[in-house]
């Protein structure tokens, strides 16, 4: 079931584009762009589209000459975005697809973006003027900090810092004078959706110095401003996924109510943006990031996601089989999630006892599933065994069950591995289908549990269940420090025992 979501709508998110690609293209269109670099020979590149900042998809390739000459053609034209020009043992050059698909480059391998020379396609000429002026000036203040390691006398220092404002100053006034002479081309859309929001001077804080948390909200919330969600073609780049990842990852607090809260946000902006494609890979990206997520207990944002846009069609999914799976995969992980109530396994003792899971009492319960046979739990029992020796009769208890095998192979697996400390379970009746009841896929699968049976910690590798407590103890003792000490009532009247 890994990534399940993830390799199963790739292909059904890129058939929309395919199809809008196929009532747009015509045979007279087409595509002709030709190419020169210099030191390149005898070999074969590919023209490819970003298809997010890590896939790519191929649309032609060329053989490149003894002279570095190389043609890409085809009868249709080109789905519009940025695409990579992949060089054998050189990286890559990027061009600029949009309307005007006839043009010509030439360029030299020692360097490819300064060498760069384009005809017949005013965006191309614009994106690389725009990156050879920022670079020339890059350079500069590379060489003034070179100079400044070697003088450092105090005149030298301050002729360095004046050159260096006087840079930057220049590279400001290029930037907001090539925006300002170019608003509607894709380059200066580019550009503009990758540069940082400008973050004006902070008020004070409480401490007389700059507020930080606001710097933080303004930054957040003036991430999007420059971002174009009405443009198809930012789905064939790789800045849409590149700032949902950083929006979603870096600038919100990993628990699901705030992870769900910003993804309904870019959803509802992809959304008002009225193209379908950057909703699907906005959706779908999220999706994707949250079905195995990195950060334990925010799964619940895969859930969310597939309930409020899958489920209900927003996101449209021609696969129904595919749909199907994951809405039982979805099934299967809601009640078992971080927050929820673990429902009691009906399991019985090795005298065939039921054992009360409800009735446990412990500030912390690990539930241990595991297979008899399994070579990770094998591997795994003796640090459960000392985990279980290590804190028994410490507020702590670890249910261990058994999912799996004959009564026999679990015994056997009690006895050889010492584990009569921990609580031993086993069905005795076979109705329990731990996979879909617990989200059991794999073994072991750990949960842990605080005193009212809650889930606070789920799948688990068995090296992280010390820690994890620890920790979560930790957290506990600092939230009861922060709380305030009952206060009397000021009339109340003071009680004295005689």
């Amino acid at each position: 079931m890994k990534n399940l979501l993830l390799t199963a709508l790739l292909g059904v998110l890129l058939l929309p584009a395919a199809s809008a690609q196929s009532t747009a293209e015509t045979p007279s269109a087409g595509f002709r762009i030709t190419g020169q670099i210099k030191g390149l020979k005898d070999t074969t590149c590919v023209l490819a589209h970003y298809f997010g900042s890590t896939q790519y998809i191929p649309k032609d390739t060329a053989r490149v000459d003894a002279a570095g000459n190389m043609v890409f053609e085809g009868n249709k034209s080109l789905p519009q975005g940025l695409f990579l020009v992949v060089v054998p043992k050189k990286g890559y050059l990027q061009l600029l697809i949009t309307d005007d698909q006839q043009f010509s480059f030439e360029t030299d391998t020692t360097n490819m973006i300064k060498d760069m020379k384009v005809t017949g396609s005013k965006e191309n000429e614009l994106f690389y003027a725009y990156q050879q002026q920022l670079s020339k000036l890059s350079d500069e203040a590379q060489a003034l900090n070179i100079q400044k390691k070697i003088r450092t006398d105090d005149v030298s220092k301050a002729m360095f810092n004046k050159q260096m404002g006087d840079l930057q100053k220049q590279a400001n006034d290029y930037r907001i004078q090539f925006m300002k002479d170019n608003p509607t081309t894709f380059a200066a859309k580019l550009f503009k959706a990758t540069a940082e929001p400008e973050v004006p001077p902070a008020p004070k804080a409480s401490n007389g110095r700059p507020d930080s948390v606001w710097v933080f909200n303004y930054f957040k919330n003036h991430f999007w401003d420059d971002f174009d969600f009405a443009d198809e073609r930012f789905v064939r780049t790789p800045f849409l996924q590149q700032k949902i990842e950083r929006y979603i990852k870096e600038l919100t607090v990993q628990t699901p109510d705030s992870l769900i809260k910003e993804a309904d946000f870019l959803v509802n902006k992809a959304i008002a943006g009225k193209n379908t494609e950057v909703k699907y890979y906005t959706i779908y990206y999220i999706t994707s990031q949250y079905e195995q997520p990195k950060v334990m207990g925010t799964d619940g944002l895969f859930v969310h996601m597939f309930e409020k846009y899958y489920k209900t069609g927003i996101m449209t999914v021609s696969d129904s089989s595919t749909l199907k799976s994951i809405g039982e995969r979805v099934a299967t992980m809601k009640p078992n999630l971080v927050g929820k109530i673990l429902a009691s396994p009906v399991i019985s003792d090795t005298l065939r006892r039921p054992i009360a899971f409800s009735a446990i009492k412990a500030d912390y319960t690990v539930v241990f599933f595991y297979s008899p046979t399994c070579g990770h739990c094998r591997e795994s029992a003796p640090k459960v065994k000392k985990f279980v020796d290590d804190y028994k009769g410490k507020g702590v208890e670890v249910v261990a069950i058994a999912i799996d095998q004959s009564p026999e192979d679990w015994k056997k697996f009690i006895k050889e591995f010492k584990l009569g400390n921990a609580i031993n379970g086993y069905d005795f009746s076979y109705r329990t289908d731990y996979r879909h009841q617990y989200d059991v896929w794999t073994t072991p699968t750990i949960y842990i549990l605080d005193k009212n049976k809650k889930i606070i910690a789920r799948k688990l590798p068995v090296e992280q269940m010390e820690d994890f407590m620890l920790f979560h103890k930790r957290q506990q003792a600092a939230q009861l420090a922060k709380k305030p000490a009952a206060v009397a009532p000021a009339n109340a009247k003071a009680s004295v025992k005689k």
